[in-house]
């Protein structure tokens, strides 16, 4: 699968956040987008989503790809959890395929087994943070989308994190958006 994005612009209210970007985003790579806040980082990933649309240019699939959208496991820059649910619920409710032993197994990987059955509104961000990671890893997805995933971790936290999201790209493209590239070097680091 290739994702092709040529010449995307995108304003808000006259005021360019992209301007004539372009980038083909391949299987089996990794894309850091880097860039000072309010650079069109999010933005950029929306389009790649179909969330938003350019104002100019495309942003489309290419090759033989039987659907006219992307499936992916997505971090969104808003944890995005159902606060008065545990993290193993929250993970398990992406897919009816995904089962509550094997999200505890994964959940362990990245948080205290103390922390998996309360409230998520009772963790610490950098906690949601890491069930959020799990839960966009959790389903077979055609790419790995990831805004500022590491938002709120410790070193040691961010390392076992950035371990954990290789491993679970498999063969499929993955796009992170990011103000510190440490441990990233990796990937592809692209500045906005």
């Amino acid at each position: 699968m290739t994702i092709e994005i040529k010449d995307v612009c995108k304003s808000y209210d006259g005021k360019a956040v992209l301007s004539c970007v372009n980038l083909n985003i391949e299987d089996e790579h990794t894309y850091v987008i880097t860039g000072p806040s309010g650079c069109g980082k999010t933005t950029l990933l929306r389009l790649i989503l179909g969330l938003e649309s350019p104002d100019s240019g495309t942003v489309r699939l290419l090759g033989d790809y039987k659907y006219p959208y992307i499936n992916s496991g997505t971090v969104f820059q808003e944890d995005r959890l159902c606060d008065d649910f545990d993290a193993v619920t929250n993970v398990c409710m992406v897919s009816r395929k995904v089962y509550r032993e094997t999200v505890t197994e994964e959940l362990l990987r990245l948080l205290p087994g103390s922390e998996l059955h309360k409230p998520v509104k009772e963790l610490s961000g950098g906690q949601r943070r890491r069930v959020a990671i799990v839960r966009a890893c959790a389903i077979p997805s055609d790419i790995l989308i990831m805004d500022e995933p590491f938002t709120g971790l410790d070193d040691e936290s961010r390392k076992k994190a950035i371990g954990y999201i290789r491993e679970k790209q498999g063969s499929g493209p993955l796009v992170i958006t990011t103000h510190d590239t440490r441990d990233l070097e990796f990937g592809r680091i692209i500045k906005l």
